[in-house]
């Protein structure tokens, strides 16, 4: 469907439906096309909240997507730019992501992850043919067509895309996802395709395995292992997976971009051309257990970066280089470097990301820093819309308020219980760090809290509960506090906050918390 020549308002030619989706300045929404009657996905940006820089990078996503129209790549049908709002019409993908129909197969295969490979090569080669370079490819990224068995897999967000003619190196910026990096990004070197060719090779590693080839808790750690392409294949997960597959592996993690497999022979690799000889026909359990959990920690962070884009004050603290710097309290309470190897990092976000305002809602969660929390091993569910859903919910709500009531009236003791003993927290008050443990939190306690106001009040305001899972939930919402001074002078604040919740022992206890504004005097922990 070509763009219509002559300028149209959105409305002329599409009925909204629901949503499907929101980021902090977009919201993606079913369509209908008045015309055919077909159905899309409509990304709506508010570009009134948009700055030039953003607005650059809203018109660069657009213009390469109109380039690239392939069968595994999710199409861009229209494009419409109104007074406020500019409309990206895509193709409705129904199926979720590759990796969560993975672990609902009866049947997961070597050759069934060649086949997953193999489209995901397709649609690379297309962008690659086509001088795009997407530097964002991840599990987040790859969609599937609908939820009917066989359906294709579609390659996603294009807003880290750029334009690369021919076999052109140069350093573009630093951009991608931590664990999905290439060696030359790392280091800051001219690169073109190959880093697309690298995270091929993550994601085939962890399509045979559950678990990504490059990982470690502390980012420089991890960054120095893909610097060198320290990975290996220990047992006994990797006994039971051909030569073959490893080659191709071998030739996606290449250091040297320039000695890096391309897309194009790749795609003629044995393993992928020749599947129904080379690839392995046996089922692969634990690797379906291994990706299992692998999901949920991708999940939960990202629920959580996205309730945290939601309060539009995210303000950690970076050195030269991106990274979070790691601080010591003077309380001795630790603030940690933060990793996450599933968040999107771009130059201009890191060095100004709490003015950035630009969502690439194909992948929602991925505009953010990263943060380091606790992951609980269980698979994630969509936003349940039963009445055990809303029970949960509730009880989420719940749990919050006595929280805040804990607060309110100064119970340490009380909050200690609801809380997990290694909390984690971004408030003003860190100054930017996240700091975790209770100390922190109990000089608060000690000294200020129910000791600078006569009376208290609090509500909450727009509570938006994710249930991920049976044992973890996030909450977000806005809390509104009335409060009566020494002086008796009557006094309203509000602060925007995001609480994670995680279930052990059959008891909710609040494991990260991120809070927008700076206290009163009262302080609010």
């Amino acid at each position: 469907m070509a763009a219509p020549a002559a300028c149209t308002r959105f409305s002329d030619n599409y009925d909204l439906k629901e949503e499907l989706g929101k980021g902090a300045f977009s919201v993606v929404r079913r369509c209908v096309q008045k015309s055919t009657g077909l159905e899309f996905a409509a990304k709506i940006i508010n570009t009134k909240k948009l700055s030039a820089r953003d607005f650059q990078k809203l018109e660069r996503e657009a213009r390469i997507c109109r380039k690239l129209q392939h069968p595994n790549i999710v199409r861009l049908h229209d494009s419409i730019q109104e007074e406020h709002f500019h409309y990206l019409v895509f193709d409705l993908v129904t199926g979720g992501e590759l990796f969560e129909d993975i672990v609902a197969r009866e049947f997961y295969s070597e050759a069934d992850a060649s086949h997953c490979i193999q489209q995901i090569l397709e649609s690379v080669h297309h962008c690659h043919s086509n001088g795009v370079v997407h530097r964002d490819l991840k599990p987040e990224n790859l969609l599937l067509a609908s939820k009917a068995k066989g359906a294709a897999v579609k390659l996603a967000d294009f807003g880290l895309a750029i334009e690369v003619p021919g076999d052109q190196q140069a350093w573009f910026g630093f951009a991608g996802t931590p664990g999905y990096l290439s060696p030359e990004v790392l280091k800051k070197e001219p690169y073109g395709k190959p880093v697309d060719i690298w995270a091929c090779g993550v994601i085939l590693y962890i399509l045979l395995v559950g678990y990504p080839p490059f990982w470690d808790e502390d980012q420089h750690r991890l960054y120095a292992q893909i610097k060198i392409g320290a990975y290996d294949y220990p047992s006994p997960e990797w006994d039971t997976v051909t030569a073959e597959a490893k080659s191709l592996i071998n030739e996606m993690l290449t250091v040297n971009p320039s000695k890096r497999i391309t897309a194009s022979e790749a795609l003629k690799h044995p393993w992928i051309c020749q599947r129904e000889r080379v690839a392995s026909m046996v089922h692969r359990q634990e690797t379906v257990d291994c990706l299992k959990k692998f999901n949920a920690r991708r999940k939960l962070k990202g629920a959580i970066l996205t309730t945290m884009l939601a309060t539009r004050n995210f303000s950690s603290k970076y050195d030269a280089h991106g990274r979070s710097i790691i601080t010591k309290k003077g309380d001795g309470s630790q603030v940690k470097e933060s990793t996450d190897s599933s968040t999107t990092l771009e130059d201009d976000d890191i060095k100004d990301l709490e003015n950035s305002h630009y969502i690439p809602l194909t992948g929602e969660s991925d505009e953010a820093d990263e943060i380091r929390i606790v992951c609980p091993n269980k698979t994630c569910s969509q936003l349940s819309t039963s009445s055990y859903g809303s029970a949960r919910k509730q009880e989420i709500i719940k749990m919050t308020e006595q929280l805040i009531e804990a607060i309110n009236t100064g119970e340490y003791e009380a909050y200690t219980k609801i809380c997990d003993p290694h909390l984690t927290a971004f408030e003003p008050e860190a100054l930017g760090n996240l700091v975790e443990g209770m100390d922190f939190h109990k000089f608060y306690f000690d000294n200020v809290l129910g000791k600078n106001c006569k009376a208290l009040n609090t509500t909450i305001l727009n509570p938006h509960v994710h249930l991920m899972g049976d044992e973890a939930a996030c909450i977000a919402y806005v809390r509104l506090t009335q409060y009566m001074d020494k002086q008796g002078q009557a006094h309203t604040h509000q602060s925007e906050e995001t609480r994670v919740w995680h279930k052990r022992d059959n008891k909710w206890q609040n494991v990260h918390f991120h809070r927008s504004s700076v206290t009163p005097p009262f302080a609010m922990k």
